[in-house]
């Protein structure tokens, strides 16, 4: 916390060391909650987190809104500092990440930069959410998952470890098939003006967001979409296989004697 804030009505002044562990916080910005008791599902914090010991990395999960903008609804403001909580466990080196996870975490921190950068301020917004990359996953040698920004929800095909996509024409339409089905993605490809992301192909699944009122819920949809799109049974051309075929009916010599090989008993 920058030792500068100047903090507002209920404002913990920008020192966690001040927040009781239960104390349950609010956003000035969106009015989202964060309660200890049930922690965060959008960010993967477990119940029983204090606000102190969030990572660092957290942001509201509602509006993307930075920590500092919280202030305190439930629990005491300790006069001076208390006992410090348990610091959450420290993030694994990206060297030790998955490829998946890598991907997840740079299309995140790229799409918050366009978020409070380029698109600040446009209607389009849908202001009650945020960004959040959602499932993402080995697939076909491929990365999968699907990204969540306040103004679209894509499906993100990326390369592998194999891939060489650097020549990815950005714009140009592509045909995939998935167990469900053939879908239409789009090629993005930003390289050449200094994009840290890699080339990917891009799937529209929303645009605008507007249908979502919360975040939880574009996440829930995010995570439908990703199992709907490996499911067989979902592709058009699905046929469910035949029922077991019931055995034959036996007569009383049969029971005795067994039916003959390949050939059917007349019932008695």
């Amino acid at each position: 916390m920058s030792g500068t804030f100047h903090g507002f009505e209920g404002s913990y002044l920008g020192d966690a060391t001040r927040l009781t562990p239960d104390a349950v916080m609010e956003c000035k910005i969106c009015w989202s909650v964060y309660d200890p008791a049930q922690g965060c599902d959008t960010w993967q914090v477990p119940p029983g987190t204090p606000f102190a010991a969030l990572p660092e990395h957290w942001r509201c999960p509602t509006c993307d809104g930075a920590r500092d903008q919280f202030m305190v609804v439930h629990g005491a403001v300790a006069s001076g500092p208390v006992q410090p909580a348990p610091a959450p466990a420290a993030p694994r080196p990206e060297a030790e990440r998955t490829p998946a996870a890598l991907l997840a975490a740079r299309l995140e921190e790229a799409f918050r930069e366009i978020h409070v950068g380029k698109m600040r301020g446009i209607p389009l917004l849908n202001e009650a959410l945020g960004v959040k990359a959602v499932g993402f996953r080995a697939y076909d040698g491929h990365l999968l998952g699907v990204l969540v920004t306040p103004w679209f929800m894509n499906l993100i095909l990326a390369p592998g470890a194999d891939d060489d996509w650097s020549a990815l024409a950005s714009g140009a339409k592509e045909l995939i098939a998935f167990p469900s089905g053939t879908y239409e993605f789009t090629a993005v490809n930003r390289t050449a003006q200094g994009a840290e992301l890699p080339p990917y192909k891009a799937c529209a699944l929303f645009s605008p967001m507007f249908e979502f009122s919360t975040m939880l819920q574009a996440t829930d949809t995010a995570e439908a979409t990703l199992r709907g799109l490996l499911d067989p049974t979902l592709h058009p051309e699905y046929v469910a296989p035949p029922p077991p075929a019931p055995p034959a009916a036996m007569g009383r010599r049969g029971l005795l004697f067994g039916a003959p090989q390949g050939a059917s008993q007349p019932g008695a």
